[in-house]
C-alpha cells in the first residue's frame, strides 16, 4: 500500500470546515479512482495545520491519481481557507489496527 500526504496551514476555526470539504467532495472524488483505499485527516486545533493521508492499493494507482489530487487540493484547500504547504509520499511499512 501507498500513502500521499498533503499538509496544510489555515486559521483554526477553518478545521471543520476543512474535514466537510474532504467528506463531501475529497473521499467521493478519490473513491471513484482506480486503487483508492481511504483516507485518514488529522489537525491541531490550536495552530490550523492540518495534514491529510490518502492511501492506495499501488504505487501506480497513486501515481494515476496526481492530476486529479493537484486538482481537488487546489479547490477545497481555499474553500476552507487553507493552503496546501507540501506534499509528499511514501510506501506504508506497518498498516496494523489495534
Amino acid at each position: 500500500m501507498f500513502a500521499r500526504v498533503s499538509t496544510f496551514a489555515g486559521a483554526p476555526d477553518g478545521l471543520d470546515r476543512f474535514v466537510r470539504e474532504a467528506e463531501e467532495k475529497v473521499i467521493p472524488t478519490a473513491g471513484r479512482l482506480g486503487g483508492f483505499r481511504g483516507m485518514l485527516a488529522l489537525g491541531d486545533r490550536a495552530t490550523g495545520r492540518s495534514i491529510s493521508i490518502t492511501f492506495w492499493d499501488t504505487e501506480q494507482a497513486m501515481t494515476a491519481s496526481e492530476q486529479a489530487a493537484d486538482k481537488l487540493r487546489e479547490q477545497t484547500a481555499p474553500a476552507s481557507g487553507y493552503r496546501v504547504v507540501g506534499v509528499e509520499r511514501f510506501e506504508v511499512l506497518l498498516n496494523r489496527p489495534l
